[in-house]
């Protein structure tokens, strides 16, 4: 009943967002994005606790306004998400564009699949969305949201151009048989973790417990892994799908090490997107709540 309740709230306010022009739609989504900063403080807790992990070296009010920028990055990209079904191939470029399509095509040459090395950075589900939608669907490694009637919603944007949904709790078998078929896995690669899916690499300093599933995948297929986010560009004012070159992968004669060790690198490739876009990250998710044995809880 609940879930109906929360369900039935939020369906006004989407197909509102989906009406309205776009100018309109994302200044409404981002005032509501302010007002949920400032209503739920257990949210702007989480968010200064990470903020302070991640840039000790800045003061409070900085954080603060880079905690601000996130939830101004979050409403932009709620309304965009909702005016999804309106899309097509030839008006998404109003919205979103490409930014390093040549190394997409590059790794998709060498015919041993590719991995999105991807995070949770300014209009992420915008990404599989549009890449879809010009030919080049893709597997979407996804764990099930909270209220099953919005999660409903959700795969149904995720699929309409033809992207297929994994199960983020039990994907390994399904993606490599992906893999053999040359096809593509987008994998968000920056939330928290339990072991055994989760081992503990450094983020910004800290140990934090992090999906090696991915690199698991790499090591074994050879496929190649593309590092890729969709950024507002505040200049071009749309989004920007950026693919980066393929990372060149760790290999020793230590299978378990290199697991590790390549782990640490594409965790460092995230890292390096936060330092770059910070108002764009998801600051607001306990990222190091999985703590290493015997360490304190962080929240």
């Amino acid at each position: 009943m609940r879930q109906r309740l929360e369900y039935a709230l939020a369906w006004p306010f989407i197909t509102a967002l989906r009406l309205f022009p776009r100018p309109v739609a994302r200044a409404i989504g981002i005032s509501l994005g302010h007002l949920i900063y400032y209503l739920v403080p257990r949210l702007r807790k989480v968010g200064m606790k990470n903020l302070a992990i991640a840039f000790p070296e800045k003061s409070g009010r900085e954080r603060a306004g880079i905690l601000r920028g996130e939830f101004t990055s979050l409403g932009r990209q709620l309304a965009e998400a909702c005016k999804l079904p309106a899309y097509t191939p030839q008006n998404i470029g109003q919205v979103i564009v490409y930014d390093g399509f040549e190394n997409y095509e590059s790794a998709a040459a060498r015919g041993k699949g590719v991995l999105f090395l991807t995070a949770h950075i300014g209009g992420w589900e915008l990404s599989a969305f549009m890449h879809s939608m010009h030919g080049h669907w893709m597997h979407v490694v996804m764990r099930p949201l909270d209220n099953i009637y919005i999660d409903r919603m959700v795969r149904r944007y995720r699929t309409m151009h033809g992207n297929r949904l994994a199960d983020k709790d039990n994907f390994s078998r399904g993606l490599l048989a992906a893999m053999k078929k040359g096809e593509e896995v987008g994998i968000l690669m920056d939330t928290n973790m339990v072991p055994p899916q989760g081992i503990f690499v450094d983020f910004f300093g800290v140990p934090a417990c992090t999906a090696s599933g991915l690199a698991k995948i790499a090591l074994r297929t050879d496929a190649a892994v593309v590092p890729a986010c969709t950024v507002w560009d505040p200049a071009l004012r749309k989004y920007r799908l950026r693919f980066d070159p393929a990372v060149q992968l760790i290999r020793t004669d230590d299978n378990e090490a290199d697991i590790v060790a390549n782990t640490q690198l594409f965790t460092k490739i995230i890292e390096d997107y936060v330092r770059q876009y910070p108002e764009q990250w998801l600051w607001v998710h306990r990222r190091w709540k999985t703590r290493p044995e015997g360490e304190p809880p962080i929240y």
